[in-house]
């Protein structure tokens, strides 16, 4: 069978073709106690299961971010999900499939094939599971990779290699990272970590157009005057503009211009040098997220000789915004 990006297919010709598993989201094919193939399953979320799970595995662009399983307590690195990495190794095609309506009948055509995936990274992160607790998850970034009409046993092989091959990526370079990654917050300052992840959970189910506004609030209760939002389309990459005010003292009147990105996968190098590209003369920039940033964008944004990027991330906006009262917990 011919799988190609953005038809439909049923579990049952997901599993027979692929000779994977009938059960769970991440079903592995194995051959001579080495994985052939993975298939990725997941899901475009009801407005329900948004409002309840935040931080439900999401389609950002041409990154799928996907999250291991468990809704409650902490999660573990293991069992199909280690496999999942081997791919660094060995380079063995990985499917991608996202149910965009019910599960009541197997046969049915349900499961849109989205594309190849080409693990990224895995890492922890500090989540607000279902009761409310603090706890340790684990995300995993893949680039969907869909340049090509289809793809089957026979050339699977061959086109993820390529997709590979033509993707630039140094996985040491791009390491996220973050203020808020659970060894930090969760052993030191825990009672405080539940409240600002409550606060940035709540961020996390705002649209990215409201998320705008809220970082417009944020730099308004701080103090920023002439605050105001860009064009929702074709804004440059400049979200919100402001200016410091007199409180801001030291750089009273300086134009500050702000990159606001409500994602779940993390911010890299390209966004932080399209802002620095981006900014008016004599301006400051920031990107403001609900993410995190890889260590490559920490160092485009103070490389020497360039022009400073403030980078703010996910956990450190939310205790902003929690401070000036413009979220609550």
């Amino acid at each position: 069978m011919l799988f190609r990006p953005g038809e439909l297919y049923s579990s049952t010709e997901i599993q027979t073709h692929l000779q994977v598993g009938n059960a769970g989201g991440i079903r592995v094919s194995i051959q001579d106690k080495s994985v052939r193939r993975i298939a990725i399953l997941t899901a475009v979320p009801t407005a329900k299961v948004a409002s309840e799970n935040p931080y439900h595995d999401r389609v950002e662009g041409n990154i799928l971010v996907y999250s291991a399983g468990g809704l409650q307590g902490d999660q573990s690195l293991g069992g199909v999900n280690k496999r999942i990495v081997e791919q660094l190794a060995s380079a063995f095609p990985i499917y991608g499939f996202r149910l965009n309506q019910s599960r009541r009948k197997a046969e049915a055509k349900r499961w849109e094939f989205i594309g190849l995936l080409q693990f990224l990274r895995v890492y922890p992160d500090a989540q607000v599971d279902r009761n409310g607790v603090l706890r340790k998850v684990w995300l995993f970034e893949f680039r969907i990779c869909s340049g090509f009409t289809g793809v089957c046993a026979s050339s699977e092989a061959e086109i993820m290699a390529n997709a590979i091959r033509d993707y630039s990526f140094d996985a040491n370079n791009e390491e996220r990272v973050g203020a808020s990654e659970p060894e930090i917050n969760i052993l030191d300052v825990k009672a405080n970590a539940e409240e600002i992840e409550r606060a940035r959970a709540k961020i996390f189910s705002l649209q990215p157009r409201d998320f705008e506004l809220l970082v417009k609030t944020a730099l308004e209760a701080s103090g920023f005057s002439d605050v105001e939002t860009t064009r929702y389309t074709q804004d440059g990459g400049i979200d919100v503009n402001a200016r410091a005010s007199k409180s801001h003292w030291p750089i009273a009147g300086m134009r500050v211009q702000v990159q606001a990105k409500r994602w779940l996968h993390t911010v890299g190098r390209r966004e932080v040098a399209e802002l620095r590209g981006s900014l008016e003369p004599f301006a400051s920039g920031a990107v403001v997220t609900t993410s995190y940033f890889s260590r490559a964008a920490l160092f485009e944004a103070t490389a020497p000789g360039r022009q400073p990027i403030v980078l703010v991330d996910g956990y450190h906006f939310a205790s902003i915004a929690r401070e000036f009262g413009v979220v609550s917990a």
